[in-house]
Protein backbone atom coordinates (compact mmCIF):
# COMPACT_ATOMS: atom_id res chain seq x y z
CA UNK A 1 0.00 0.00 0.00
CA UNK A 2 1.03 3.41 -1.53
CA UNK A 3 1.51 5.96 1.82
CA UNK A 4 0.14 9.46 1.57
CA UNK A 5 4.25 11.25 2.22
CA UNK A 6 5.44 8.52 -0.96
CA UNK A 7 2.67 10.17 -2.87
CA UNK A 8 3.14 13.74 -1.82
CA UNK A 9 6.88 13.67 -2.18
CA UNK A 10 6.44 12.16 -5.87
CA UNK A 11 3.66 15.29 -6.50
CA UNK A 12 6.23 17.51 -5.44
CA UNK A 13 9.41 16.18 -7.56
CA UNK A 14 6.95 15.96 -10.62
CA UNK A 15 6.61 19.75 -10.20
CA UNK A 16 9.69 20.89 -9.28
CA UNK A 17 11.65 19.09 -12.39
CA UNK A 18 8.70 19.78 -14.55
CA UNK A 19 9.62 23.48 -13.64
CA UNK A 20 12.71 23.19 -14.17
CA UNK A 21 12.29 21.48 -17.47
CA UNK A 22 10.33 24.71 -18.99
CA UNK A 23 12.27 27.27 -16.84
CA UNK A 24 16.37 26.35 -15.94
CA UNK A 25 17.42 24.42 -18.40
CA UNK A 26 18.67 25.69 -21.80
CA UNK A 27 20.05 22.45 -23.38
CA UNK A 28 19.50 22.30 -27.06
CA UNK A 29 19.10 19.10 -27.29
CA UNK A 30 15.62 19.25 -24.59
CA UNK A 31 12.74 19.98 -26.64
CA UNK A 32 10.20 22.75 -25.57
CA UNK A 33 7.35 20.52 -25.53
CA UNK A 34 9.23 18.11 -22.54
CA UNK A 35 6.93 17.18 -20.02
CA UNK A 36 6.73 15.58 -16.60
CA UNK A 37 3.90 13.04 -16.87
CA UNK A 38 4.35 11.06 -13.66
CA UNK A 39 6.55 10.55 -11.01
CA UNK A 40 7.48 7.16 -9.41
CA UNK A 41 9.35 7.04 -5.98
CA UNK A 42 10.57 3.68 -4.23
CA UNK A 43 9.00 2.75 -0.96
CA UNK A 44 12.34 3.49 1.08
CA UNK A 45 12.67 7.34 -0.74
CA UNK A 46 15.96 6.69 -2.35
CA UNK A 47 14.79 6.50 -5.86
CA UNK A 48 12.53 8.73 -8.23
CA UNK A 49 12.13 7.58 -11.52
CA UNK A 50 10.93 10.62 -13.93
CA UNK A 51 8.69 10.10 -16.82
CA UNK A 52 8.83 11.84 -18.92
CA UNK A 53 6.91 12.14 -22.57
CA UNK A 54 8.32 14.58 -25.50
CA UNK A 55 5.95 15.60 -28.59
CA UNK A 56 7.52 14.54 -32.04
CA UNK A 57 9.48 12.29 -33.75
CA UNK A 58 11.23 9.70 -31.74
CA UNK A 59 14.80 10.77 -32.15
CA UNK A 60 13.21 14.11 -30.80
CA UNK A 61 12.56 12.07 -27.91
CA UNK A 62 15.61 10.08 -27.82
CA UNK A 63 17.31 13.60 -28.03
CA UNK A 64 15.65 15.16 -25.22
CA UNK A 65 15.90 12.00 -22.97
CA UNK A 66 19.92 12.39 -23.49
CA UNK A 67 19.70 16.02 -22.43
CA UNK A 68 17.56 15.55 -19.72
CA UNK A 69 20.25 12.59 -18.14
CA UNK A 70 23.22 15.17 -18.82
CA UNK A 71 21.41 17.75 -16.45
CA UNK A 72 20.42 15.17 -14.03
CA UNK A 73 23.01 16.41 -11.64
CA UNK A 74 22.03 20.03 -11.82
CA UNK A 75 18.34 19.23 -11.10
CA UNK A 76 19.25 16.81 -8.57
CA UNK A 77 20.89 19.81 -7.17
CA UNK A 78 17.81 22.20 -7.67
CA UNK A 79 15.24 19.50 -5.99
CA UNK A 80 17.64 18.84 -2.66
CA UNK A 81 17.24 22.92 -2.26
CA UNK A 82 13.49 22.86 -2.68
CA UNK A 83 12.58 19.72 -0.89
CA UNK A 84 12.57 19.67 3.29
CA UNK A 85 13.38 16.10 3.76
CA UNK A 86 16.59 14.72 5.10
CA UNK A 87 17.79 12.58 2.12
CA UNK A 88 16.94 13.64 -1.26
CA UNK A 89 15.95 10.74 -3.62
CA UNK A 90 18.63 10.14 -7.09
CA UNK A 91 16.28 10.94 -10.12
CA UNK A 92 16.33 8.87 -13.54
CA UNK A 93 14.76 10.24 -16.35
CA UNK A 94 12.56 7.86 -18.50
CA UNK A 95 10.90 7.80 -21.90
CA UNK A 96 7.40 7.67 -20.97
CA UNK A 97 5.88 6.69 -24.36
CA UNK A 98 1.88 5.86 -23.40
CA UNK A 99 0.87 8.55 -24.46
CA UNK A 100 2.01 7.72 -28.03
CA UNK A 101 0.60 4.32 -27.57
CA UNK A 102 -2.68 5.36 -26.12
CA UNK A 103 -2.95 7.51 -29.53
CA UNK A 104 -2.35 4.94 -31.48
CA UNK A 105 -4.75 3.00 -29.84
CA UNK A 106 -7.66 5.50 -30.44
CA UNK A 107 -6.54 5.67 -33.87
CA UNK A 108 -6.71 2.26 -34.29
CA UNK A 109 -10.38 1.53 -32.73
CA UNK A 110 -11.66 3.88 -35.24
CA UNK A 111 -9.90 3.07 -37.85
CA UNK A 112 -11.53 -0.59 -37.55
CA UNK A 113 -15.22 0.34 -35.87
CA UNK A 114 -15.28 3.26 -38.83
CA UNK A 115 -18.28 5.82 -38.81
CA UNK A 116 -21.46 4.67 -37.16
CA UNK A 117 -24.94 3.49 -38.75
CA UNK A 118 -27.73 6.02 -38.38
CA UNK A 119 -30.86 4.30 -38.53
CA UNK A 120 -33.33 6.54 -39.93
CA UNK A 121 -35.85 3.70 -40.82
CA UNK A 122 -38.36 4.56 -38.38
CA UNK A 123 -38.77 8.44 -39.12
CA UNK A 124 -39.48 10.83 -37.15
CA UNK A 125 -40.95 11.51 -33.84
CA UNK A 126 -43.84 13.23 -33.27
CA UNK A 127 -44.27 15.27 -30.02
CA UNK A 128 -45.69 12.73 -28.00
CA UNK A 129 -42.62 10.39 -28.79
CA UNK A 130 -44.75 8.13 -31.00
CA UNK A 131 -44.23 7.62 -34.83
CA UNK A 132 -46.17 8.74 -37.01
CA UNK A 133 -48.22 5.00 -38.78
CA UNK A 134 -47.33 3.24 -35.30
CA UNK A 135 -49.68 1.68 -32.94
CA UNK A 136 -50.17 3.19 -29.39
Amino acid sequence: MRSFRIDKLASTIQDIVGEAITRRLNDPRISPLASVTRVEVSGDLQVAKVFVSVLGSPVEGRRTLAGLRHAEGHVQRLLARRLTIRRCPEIRFVLDESLKKAARTMRLIEETLGPEPVDDSAGPADERGTYPGGSE
